[in-house]
């Protein structure tokens, strides 16, 4: 099941994203010859008007095949070469190839905008607009190699309760007043005891075993390894919901932006560590955790993912968006075409080193699995 939603979620991006490459291209007078989800060999496949739009068998992305990108085209030197898009001008080509990026954006503020007009969790140190309601302490995150990563605490999961039992059978509680330093001081007073926590989990009730806490995850204390926070729900009038969805898509995407820096920069001198680099099975679990917990945070982690791609095809990097955006600015500098045996070799390496990419951290994906 969790693949047959990531599937959908990948299909919905990937669609909304070509998308925006289809209609501006369409809208300034481009010829599409195709729209493809996924990648061939081709499933399914029909032609409406001048436009073949396919369904393909590798899940993974997709495509818009837009007349004149390859300048080899023999059909170039006919009648219809002014629908090229290599024949429009350089500031039409840019905004074909920026507007997938754009439609990513406007998807992820249409989502978190949505999130809001419905019920968005969000941290009770909210500072903005709204109110949070509904505030209970909940875990934000479990520590890899952790005593929580080893139970079933999961992060999402609002904690009522406490309980340890001592070696002479007697049980001590945590009931009331769950704030986070008083979870962390009952942890402490009874980690080596072990601690149970009693959960509400996407609306049930949940029970974990006795979680046995170690020192050196906090100096000087001992802890599970989970972060905690108050959250609730913040819901928002229409107009502000559609403001702070786009605060919050500005916000992510410079992080986002900032993220894939920092990583690149590291990679440039080798220090980069792959393994902190979520891959397509990774997500796929990422997704079945998500699901759980409600369709809104489905919308959240759907508009996060939304922006990640955005970002990355920016990237100015061979066979992506922002490589290709690349050329064309250096075109337009130099006044003339670059030879298309130069970036159709730019365009395989970059496409190879892709793969290549993601064949290595689906490897790091599933051998976090084991």
């Amino acid at each position: 099941m969790n693949i047959i939603i990531f599937i959908i979620v990948l299909a919905i991006l990937v669609l909304v994203h070509e998308f925006g490459h289809f209609i501006v291209a369409k809208k300034s007078g481009i010829k599409v010859t195709e729209f493809g989800l996924g990648f061939p060999p081709k499933l399914w496949s029909k032609t409406y008007g001048e436009t073949e739009y396919s369904i393909n068998a590798i899940p993974f992305g997709g495509f818009v095949r837009i007349f004149g990108e390859d300048p080899n085209d023999e059909s170039l030197s006919g009648p219809e070469r002014a629908r090229a898009i290599s024949s429009k001008p350089r500031y039409i080509q840019a905004a074909v190839l920026v507007a997938g990026v754009f439609f990513n954006i406007l998807f992820a503020w249409l989502l978190i905008s949505t999130g809001y007009l419905i019920g968005l969790p969000s941290s009770a140190d909210h500072i903005g607009p709204g109110t949070v309601e509904n505030i209970r302490l909940t875990v934000t995150s479990v520590s890899p190699d952790s005593p929580a990563s080893k139970s079933t605490l999961k992060a999402g999961d609002q904690i009522i309760s406490l309980s340890s039992e001592s070696k002479n059978k007697n049980k001590d509680y945590l009931t009331e007043e769950i704030t986070a330093s008083n979870v962390s001081n009952f942890i402490e007073a009874h980690g080596k005891e072990g601690v149970a926590f009693s959960l509400l989990r996407a609306g049930e009730s949940v029970t974990t075993e006795p979680i046995i806490g170690v020192e050196g995850i906090i100096p000087g204390k001992v802890a599970i390894g989970i972060a905690m926070d108050n959250i609730g729900t913040l819901r928002l009038p229409f107009f502000t919901a559609f403001y702070q969805g786009a605060k919050d898509v500005g916000n992510l995407f410079v992080m986002t932006a900032s993220g894939l820096w920092d990583l690149l920069s590291k990679a440039f001198v080798g220090k980069a560590n792959l393994s902190e680099v979520t891959g397509p099975v990774g997500i796929v679990g990422l997704v079945g955790e998500v699901t759980k917990l409600g369709f809104v945070y489905l919308m959240s982690f759907t508009a996060l993912i939304s922006i990640n791609l955005a970002v990355i095809n920016l990237f100015p990097f061979p066979a992506l968006d922002g490589g290709r955006l690349v050329i064309v600015a250096i075109e337009a500098i130099i006044r003339r075409p670059i030879s298309p045996k130069i970036t159709n070799v730019l365009n395989g390496v970059g496409f190879a080193a892709l793969i290549l990419l993601m064949l290595v951290v689906t490897y790091n994906d599933v051998m976090n699995l084991f």
